[in-house]
């Protein structure tokens, strides 16, 4: 496993259409399991700080909506759908025996 990759948790600790706050190298993240595919976000939600790793997973949109006001996010991408210039930062994710891995020094959607 490349070194910015570090692990998150048992991927079978995560159901589908479910997310979880986590934290690794001092960052909380939101990681979410949408039809077997594993995403990672920011954790904090732009608007108010609500945790996105509680929130209400759409597995149809792939989106989650903050348990707090109901501020939507793509999974995959982090843009926020009602305010697109707030978004969060996604994270890459890789399942590798049954352990998830977020790399929380590169951006998914900018591949930075």
């Amino acid at each position: 496993m490349a070194e910015n990759f570090l692990p998150a948790l048992d991927a079978a600790a995560l159901p589908p259409g479910k997310g979880e706050t986590i934290e690794i190298a001092g960052q909380r993240l939101a990681v979410f399991n949408v039809g077997g595919e594993f995403y990672a976000l920011h954790d904090a939600c732009p608007h108010r700080g609500g945790p996105l790793g509680s929130g209400w997973v759409e597995g149809e949109k792939c989106t989650v909506a903050c348990p707090l006001h109901g501020w939507e996010f793509d999974i995959k991408t982090g843009a926020c759908i009602n305010v697109p210039g707030r978004p969060v930062r996604s994270y890459p994710v890789r399942l590798v025996e049954g352990k998830l891995w977020v790399s929380v020094q590169q951006s998914a959607a900018s591949g930075q």
